[in-house]
């Protein structure tokens, strides 16, 4: 098979077209949920206010176990590159860190329903396409389908250094990013051996078997630009974003109906429907002074000096997702932040629906009690809403 540039990626087969994939399964909720995994030192919000989260892989599976029993979809893994220290501090935030690929694959292999999501940075190092392929195939079938691979092309400039190689200019990224996906959707989707001498990347009789159980592994994008969402609407069945309007929800609420709209408009014509999700964390007590007094501990807490190091790194990224989020957000971290008791939560989360997410994948300070805490009190409420059915 010869292949120029991306020609197969827009008629490949994936999940979506399969009505008894695991992912096809999982958007029959109204508003999907998963659990944004603290796989590094502090998980998401720094601060030294006491807490259980921990970053071991014993933990994570436990919180995975937990989720997949109280009806959750999906756990995601994030990436990040960091040298001794993480960000500093005296937490010294995310100086651990477990790899995504490897963990969310060893936790597919001890779930039987929860879709698995790795994080992986394609342009780093040396990383060939064929390679992520058969990486990806192996897993899927560890899996048995419901494993997720999201594709980042990496907006930070200290951490291509760390591969030997200077950050690449943003949109050509994308283009890379491209060229990359499209090779993966050939070598999972061909029944032939792949010959491709495209810009970026060749091959020459190349072949994967056996392929993926649904096409190929359920591809996600974390994007917020809008060289992202052109790649997203070619590739993506699922599109992680963030809030353009910063992480305090009343804010970032007014603006999300937009910049869900701007994600769509892509995907116009091409037959597929992006599922679209969005980073929230969750500060829930069982009552709004509760909740309000608990965030106020956490953010007395602050580990400035942490909050300081990821202020100075990201502010030499060229993200374009957020522009607008400050260090303070920090403290609790998220996309945006949700207070409150659990009408509070649910009736957030409605309004996140209602601006045109399929789903939210959560972060909590103290993971373990308030995952239970939100199973108890918040789903309930999201089922009376009509966000969510039963599991089967």
């Amino acid at each position: 098979m010869n292949s120029t540039r991306g020609a197969e990626s827009a008629t490949s087969r994936g999940p979506l077209d399969f009505a008894d994939s695991p992912l096809s399964r999982a958007a029959k909720q109204p508003l999907m949920l998963g659990l944004f995994l603290p796989t590094q030192t502090g998980g998401f919000s720094q601060s030294t206010l006491a807490r259980g989260t921990d970053w071991t892989f014993e933990y994570n599976r436990a919180l995975a176990l937990r989720a997949e029993a109280h009806g959750f979809e999906f756990v995601f893994g994030l990436q990040q590159w960091l040298p001794k220290g993480g960000f500093g501090g005296a937490s010294r935030y995310r100086e651990n860190f477990l790899d995504p690929f490897m963990s969310t694959v060893a936790l597919s292999a001890v779930t039987t329903r929860l879709i698995t999501i790795s994080t992986v940075h394609i342009l780093y190092g040396d990383l060939h396409p064929l390679h992520l392929a058969r990486f990806a195939a192996t897993a899927d079938h560890i899996a048995g389908g419901k494993f997720g691979l999201n594709i980042v092309t990496g907006y930070d400039a200290a951490e291509p250094r760390m591969f030997g190689m200077d950050r690449i200019a943003h949109d050509e990224r994308y283009e890379r990013a491209d060229e990359f996906a499209s090779v993966l959707e050939a070598l999972w989707a061909g029944e032939e051996d792949l010959t491709h001498h495209g810009r970026f990347y060749r091959l020459d009789g190349a072949y994967v078997s056996p392929r993926p159980r649904y096409g190929r592994p359920i591809m996600v994008s974390a994007s917020a630009s809008r060289a992202g969402f052109e790649y997203a609407s070619q590739h993506s069945d699922v599109v992680f974003t963030s809030s353009p309007a910063g992480a305090v929800f009343e804010r970032a609420i007014e603006a999300l109906p937009e910049h869900v709209a701007q994600i769509r408009a892509p995907y116009e014509g091409t037959g597929r429907d992006p599922k679209v999700i969005i980073f929230p964390m969750i500060i829930c007590k069982p009552t709004r002074t509760e909740a309000l007094a608990y965030r106020d501990a956490i953010v007395a807490q602050a580990d400035l000096e942490s909050i300081r190091g990821y202020t100075a790194r990201h502010s030499g990224g060229d993200a374009q997702g957020w522009k607008e989020h400050v260090p303070a957000d920090r403290v609790l971290g998220g996309h945006i932040q949700i207070v409150g008791d659990p009408d509070d939560v649910a009736d957030a989360l409605a309004q996140l629906h209602r601006a045109g997410f399929d789903g939210v994948q959560i972060g909590f300070y103290d993971y373990a009690p308030e995952l239970e805490f939100f199973a108890q009190h918040v789903i309930p409420r999201l089922e009376a809403r009509g966000l969510r059915t039963k599991p089967e």
